[in-house]
């Protein structure tokens, strides 16, 4: 609850609505009497679950927008399943002998819900083992999984993720999220892509040094980006001293990287994948998107190992996350033995090689090529026949 409250919008509607800190917080109810969450009360719980338990592995809109098509956000929904004789309970309308299984199977042993699936009407609870099983399956069967794997198969079971009776609920997932109240305000004021102020906006700090350059690069890779021109004037003009340089921060303080800071061959996927953030944004893992479990998986049976990766926050890293972006998208550009082009290569990249169909995926490439005219001189990339320049 203390979360709850340090959260501005939702103490704004809550004092708005006659809540006091310290006493109980009424929950909203329907014409019908039927208890829910309202959609900034929604946006908060998943923030808080996604931050403390899954941090940067997944998207609070995710959340949000299944809770949305699951339950209407109602925390005592339940819904038998005449075929399997199944009741899903809760605002994720979780089975809860799946719960169970993660529970003592899969470790998510945060709450012990074993004898008391009660808790399973708690919003923290069930949207914790919620997310828990979207977690799962994002990686099912030893596989990267895209979003529309994990949502259809949330719905169906990971076998109906390609079933036709799971393509309605894709749909409306994608308009739910789409018309989510956080995705609203960020195409209305564009706050999700920082617009890079001259100088780059620098706000004080008080929560720790992971906000500061130094605490995530290396004094030789601190010392190239001091020799950067155009960095150093940036630098310089926000006033940021060797040893203390600052991150950028957009509207809401989350740290992100300025262009100049960026500016490389993979600014471009980086404005895409992560927009720029340092921690990511949602299921994509630092300023490139890239999963701790490539990284790993890049390190130790490809032999990148110029860069640590014993846990996520190593990816937190900007160079890092670059490093290993870098060596993805080589192996790519030679996947299953054959050279590949480039949209096939950024196309990978961002949604998975085994999904790749240009004509369906093209707009991730026209994603790039946008992100691209950020950085390059589009004339100079049409010279080169619209190829990326690092491959």
């Amino acid at each position: 609850m203390e979360e709850m409250w340090n959260d501005a919008e939702v103490s704004k509607e809550w004092i708005d609505a006659g809540e006091m800190k310290g006493q109980k917080v009424h929950l909203s109810r329907d014409p019908d009497g039927q208890a829910f969450l309202t959609q900034t009360e929604m946006k908060a719980v998943a923030g808080i679950v996604a931050r403390r338990h899954f941090l940067s592995q997944i998207d609070p809109d995710m959340i949000c927008a299944t809770s949305e098509l699951e339950s209407d956000r109602q925390p005592l929904a339940m819904r038998y399943n005449k075929k399997t004789k199944d009741t899903t309970v809760g605002i994720m309308q979780v089975l809860p002998k799946t719960a169970e299984w993660l529970v003592r199977e899969n470790g998510y042993q945060t709450y012990q819900i074993e004898g008391n699936l009660e808790l399973l009407h708690k919003p923290f609870i069930n949207v914790y083992f919620g997310a828990a099983y979207l977690k799962w399956l994002s990686s099912y069967d030893g596989k990267d999984r895209n979003e529309e794997f994990v949502v259809r198969a949330y719905r169906g079971g990971p076998k109906k993720a390609n079933h036709k009776s799971t393509l309605d609920y894709w749909r409306r997932y994608l308009l739910v999220k789409q018309s989510l109240p956080s995705r609203r305000r960020m195409f209305e004021n564009h706050s999700s892509v920082p617009n890079d102020p001259a100088p780059a906006v620098h706000v004080p700090q008080n929560k720790g040094e992971w906000r500061y350059w130094d605490s995530r690069a290396s004094s030789e890779d601190m010392e190239e980006l001091w020799k950067d021109s155009d960095v150093l004037r940036e630098w310089t003009k926000s006033g940021e001293q060797r040893g203390k340089v600052r991150f950028s921060h957009d509207p809401e303080k989350r740290p992100y990287l300025s262009r100049p800071e960026l500016r490389t061959a993979l600014s471009a996927l980086a404005e895409v994948n992560g927009k720029r953030f340092v921690d990511g944004i949602g299921s994509h893992t630092g300023i490139m998107g890239i999963d701790y479990e490539k990284a790993v998986w890049l390190h130790r049976e490809l032999g990148y190992k110029a860069y640590k990766i014993d846990s996520v926050e190593d990816l937190l890293n900007p160079f890092a996350s670059m490093y290993f972006a870098a060596a993805y998208l080589v192996w790519l550009n030679k996947y299953e033995g054959r050279e590949r082009s480039p949209q096939f290569v950024i196309q990978a990249y961002l949604g998975g090689p085994e999904i790749v169909k240009l004509q369906e995926t093209g707009p991730l490439w026209l994603k790039l090529e946008q992100a691209l005219s950020y950085h390059e001189d589009p004339k100079s990339l049409r010279e080169q026949g619209g190829s990326c320049i690092i491959l």
